[in-house]
Parts: structure tokens; C-alpha cells; sequence
């Protein structure tokens, strides 16, 4: 991507890490399929707040759904045979999970109890679910990324629409990872981490998509995975091997760099705090959460 002029760095703090009894040491199936097999006593990813200033987080190889108070002390909501990827709240209370293994599931946070909320289309399995967003109309929008890339272009985006139905908007994408909907939900932005780019669909009004196009390219051994926005629409791209959440202002123009001050695996990014004016990141090579300040509030604060 090309930064000209170069954009101001903006620091980070470690809010809070993952304390040494609740990391696993040891070798799980995920980590063979994604890390080489090596032992990976933690890896999370999701951040997502509650009304009460809890924040939600995932730790996607041991099947765990993670939850620090704003007193951070750390907790496991729920524990289950799964990969919990990305979470977000629904209207009505639910916290869904995109899910690798299980498709696409609910948590009722009271009790802890996981269920399923769509599990396969058309009797097959999703490739490997990775992210999801609610849109104001209830429509659950979800990306299937499985082990694709450019090897293989295969990933989806799906749209659930509340009455059931499953509109699948895109079919070719290398590796769909975070989404995020723009402030007047006309268009959808999609982390393409394979391509090392985020894709702009717009959504037409008979529910399809077109023109579908490159918003921006990155380079490096990874690429971009979580992503979110302000009320402005700046979009901000956590990039998971650059150490950095990179912010895009309305026509891709970069205008910012938040530099992670732990490690390089930058992999999402929400906005809370009381003024939902402070951006929270995970860095999952460390467990830790980063905190930095942002002008401008996120999209719902």
C-alpha cells in the first residue's frame, strides 16, 4: 500500500494479558493444521464488548469463549469441542460465534450454554466460518474462509437473513476473513487476508452484489484480518503479521498507523470505553490486549 505522505503513528498500550494459569501448553488440532504443530497455549481473537464494559474474547485452539471484566480479571464463559473465531452480539441478547468446526453458533451468556444457529447449507458443511456482523435489520453477514487463498479462491461470504434465508454474495474470495458493514450499511468491506487486500461489495437493493473491487492492497507474510469502523467511516485493518492496525480513511486513503507495542500478530480491532473513543486490539502471538486512543467515535458509540 502506498502511504504518501507517511501517516502519524499512533501508540499502544498492553491493557491487560492472558495470566500464565489460564494458557495451555499443549499441541491441539488447530495448531497442527495452522501453526506447523507447534504448541500454542493461546490464541485470541474476537474482541467484543457487553453493555457492562465486559470484554468478550476467543481462544480459537482450546475451544474457549473468554470474558475479562473492566476490573480485568480474566474468566471462561464457555468451553466446548469447537474453534471460535469471531463474535457479535445479536438484538436479542445471544452472542453468536463464527466457528471453523461448527458453522455458525449462539452463546447465552448467562449459563454458558452453545448452541447452533446454522450448521451446514444444503446438507454441507461450511468450509471453516471465520467472522461475522449483525446489520441493523437483524441480516447475519459471516465469512467462510476454510484453508483457501490464491491457490485456491474459493471462500464465501453469506448473508442470513432473520426468516432463515442464506444468500451467498460472494464465492471466489482468497481467504474472507473480518467484515465490517459501512455507517449506512450500503456496503460491506471484507478482509481478503490471502490477497493481502479488503474488498468493497456493494449491496444493491434486490440483495445482490456487484462491482465488487479491490478498497486496498497491503503486502507481507499475512495479510489483513479484523476489521472495524468509526462513525466517520475511516476503516481500521488489523493486519495479522505487520504489527500494526492500519486506518483508511472513505476512499482508501491511509491516515493513520496504530503500532502494536507487543508483538507483530495483529488480528482484530473494536472500539469501547465510555465515549467508545478508545480502540482495543488483540494480539494473539502474546494473548495480550493492546489499548489506543482514537478522535473519533466507533460506529454504535
Amino acid at each position: 500500500m502506498n502511504w504518501s505522505p507517511v501517516p502519524p503513528i499512533v501508540g499502544t498500550a498492553i491493557l491487560t494479558a492472558m495470566p500464565p494459569s489460564m494458557r495451555r501448553h499443549e499441541v491441539t488440532e488447530w495448531s497442527r493444521a495452522n501453526k506447523g504443530g507447534a504448541m500454542v497455549d493461546s490464541f485470541i481473537e474476537g474482541p467484543c464488548f457487553d453493555p457492562h464494559g465486559n470484554l468478550y474474547l476467543v481462544d480459537i485452539p482450546h475451544g474457549r469463549i473468554l470474558r475479562i471484566s473492566p476490573k480485568l480479571e480474566w474468566s471462561v464463559v464457555a468451553e466446548y469441542d469447537g474453534e471460535p473465531n469471531g463474535l457479535t452480539w445479536h438484538p436479542d441478547g445471544r452472542l453468536l460465534i463464527a466457528d471453523y468446526k461448527n458453522g455458525i453458533l449462539a452463546l447465552d451468556p448467562a449459563n454458558g450454554t452453545v448452541g447452533p444457529v446454522i450448521a451446514r447449507r444444503n446438507s454441507e458443511r461450511f468450509k471453516g466460518p471465520n467472522d461475522l456482523i449483525v446489520a441493523n435489520n437483524g441480516d447475519i453477514y459471516f465469512t467462510d474462509q476454510g484453508q483457501t487463498g490464491l491457490h485456491d479462491p474459493t471462500g464465501r461470504v453469506y448473508r442470513l437473513r432473520p426468516d432463515g434465508r442464506l444468500d451467498c454474495l460472494i464465492a471466489n474470495g482468497p481467504s474472507p476473513n473480518g467484515l465490517v458493514l459501512s455507517p449506512d450499511e450500503k456496503v460491506l468491506f471484507v478482509a481478503m487476508t490471502r490477497d493481502n487486500s479488503v474488498w468493497r461489495l456493494p449491496l444493491l437493493d434486490d440483495g445482490s452484489t456487484s462491482k465488487v473491487g479491490r478498497f486496498a492492497q497491503f503486502y507481507g507474510v499475512s495479510g489483513p484480518d479484523g476489521l472495524t469502523m468509526d462513525r466517520d467511516g475511516n476503516l481500521f485493518v488489523a493486519h495479522a503479521s505487520l504489527g500494526a492496525v492500519f486506518v483508511l480513511n472513505p476512499h482508501g486513503e491511509g491516515i493513520a498507523k496504530i503500532e502494536s507495542c507487543a508483538g507483530r500478530t495483529i488480528t482484530n480491532v473494536t472500539f469501547g470505553g465510555p465515549h467508545h473513543s478508545s480502540v482495543f486490539i488483540t494480539d494473539s502471538s502474546t494473548g495480550s490486549v493492546l489499548t489506543a486512543q482514537w478522535n473519533t467515535p466507533g460506529r454504535g458509540g
